[in-house]
């Protein structure tokens, strides 16, 4: 733990003397990449576990049944907001 801190520190002192340079663009490209890079390393990690290959119909289910109760939930709130919203501009 004391290194994930350590070198998240290391960043933040990077970035602060870096803070006058034009690098974002730079970064953001990093950023990217070490995502893609990230992901890959996870699929892979997931391929080579039998187990959760093996399980793999399971999950699908339910991660369909989560996405959908999260949609559904998500549209019943946006519903109760919109009619609380459009009830406070007629008041």
């Amino acid at each position: 733990m004391f290194i994930v801190i350590a070198i998240m520190g290391l960043g933040v002192l990077f970035g602060y003397l870096m803070r006058n340079k034009n690098i974002k663009g730079i970064i953001s490209g990093a950023i990217t990449v070490l995502i893609w890079l990230l992901l890959f390393v996870l699929g892979t990690e997931v391929g080579h576990n039998k187990r959760v290959i093996e399980s793999l119909g399971t999950l699908g289910v339910e991660a369909l049944f989560i996405a959908l109760a999260s949609l559904v939930g998500s549209c019943i709130a946006a519903l109760i907001l919109w009619k609380y919203i459009v009830k406070r501009r007629e008041q």
